[in-house]
């Protein structure tokens, strides 16, 4: 079971237009496109009459025609045309949802619609900043369940070993982490004291010599991940304003983790940083290096993933575990109050 009386990413917004999009959400199939307005809608992916998906139909100005008997329907899912009868039938309806579009995605509310509540998108600070470069971002679909997603991002320790030539650097090991947790979800996080640099950031930070790191991983219902790391020189850091510090150099990742089904996700995310605002070339190296990372990251959970499904003994959790065991038990415990509801 999903979370379901929340905003999830359905789509980027550059891949919605004019023409109908099927996407899997929450193991439903939903049909998305844009009005004539610009606004998109979401449906169903289902006639009514006998299920064929209407995404395999066509689009008449803001109606979708169905491609087996043309059944019509508007964007609220209503029926508002059936050519080969002179009624409509009043149960020909499609069920639509809310969706919003901001910070360059689509979100989809999969709950009840008078629920839906634009409050509860993730706030992005200073996502319009000049002073703030962004990255073009990018999805990537991985053959696993969506919290495992969630527990690679509550575990900075990882980074030692699948990330070596880019994320991992000295001093991880040694640095106890430190676990704050909020009704909506928890963070993890350590500052790494009076090491270098490591390779991923090494040509972005704007000072020479080791640093003081912060490693913050924080996920917030139903699967936010936002990963922050703050460089300052060595011996500055350390303290709740340390991304003021002279030369601070900020690195704040935005991940998005949509499930599709028991056993597929998809994964959004773009980066965004308090320096070179104008410089395509940093944010394409950024990129590149993001990518990078995210394909090590889903070799290892989609092994994961099938070694966890079909496992004949009981696994362990170490200690490094915590933030993980923590979501999850948060995530259990509000699907079963959403049930009740």
């Amino acid at each position: 079971m999903f979370l379901e009386n929340c905003w999830y990413v359905a789509a980027r917004g550059e891949d919605i237009g004019r023409h109908l999009t099927p996407r899997k959400l929450l193991k439903r199939n939903v049909v998305l496109y844009r009005l004539e307005n610009g606004a998109v809608a979401a449906l169903d992916d289902a006639c009514p009459h006998r299920r064929l998906p209407l995404s395999k139909g066509q689009l008449l100005g803001d109606q979708i025609e169905c491609g087996y008997h043309g059944l019509q329907f508007d964007c609220s899912g209503r029926c508002v045309a059936a050519p080969t009868q002179s009624r409509i039938p009043p149960n020909a309806v499609v069920k639509s949802y809310p969706t919003i579009e901001r910070w360059g995605f689509v979100w989809i509310w999969m709950g009840e619609r008078d629920r839906a509540d634009e409050s509860h998108l993730p706030d992005i600070p200073n996502y319009s900043s000049p002073d703030w470069g962004i990255t073009e971002g990018g999805t990537l679909n991985i053959r696993c369940n969506y919290l495992w997603l969630t527990d690679n991002l509550l575990d900075p320790s990882h980074v030692a070993w699948v990330h070596k030539t880019s994320f991992a650097a000295p001093g991880a090991d040694k640095t106890e982490l430190e676990l704050r947790t909020f009704d909506d979800g928890l963070i993890v996080s350590r500052w790494i004291k009076n090491q270098p640099v490591p390779p991923y950031y090494a040509s972005l930070v704007k000072f020479q010599g080791k640093c003081d790191r912060l490693q913050h991983y924080e996920v917030r219902l139903p699967s936010t991940c936002i990963n922050r790391s703050i460089f300052t020189p060595a011996g500055s850091g350390g303290q709740e304003d340390s991304e003021h510090v002279d030369q601070a150099y900020v690195m704040i990742s935005y991940n998005f983790m949509t499930p599709v089904d028991d056993d597929n996700s998809a994964y959004y995310w773009f980066q965004h940083y308090n320096t070179d605002p104008d410089n395509k070339a940093v944010a394409k190296q950024l990129n590149q290096g993001a990518i990078a990372a995210f394909n090590e990251d889903r070799e290892i959970l989609e092994a994961v993933h099938v070694g966890m499904r079909d496992q004949l003994t009981p696994n362990i959790n170490l200690g490094l575990d915590a933030g993980a065991v923590r979501f999850r038990e948060l995530m259990k415990r509000s699907i079963a109050a959403e049930q009740k509801d």
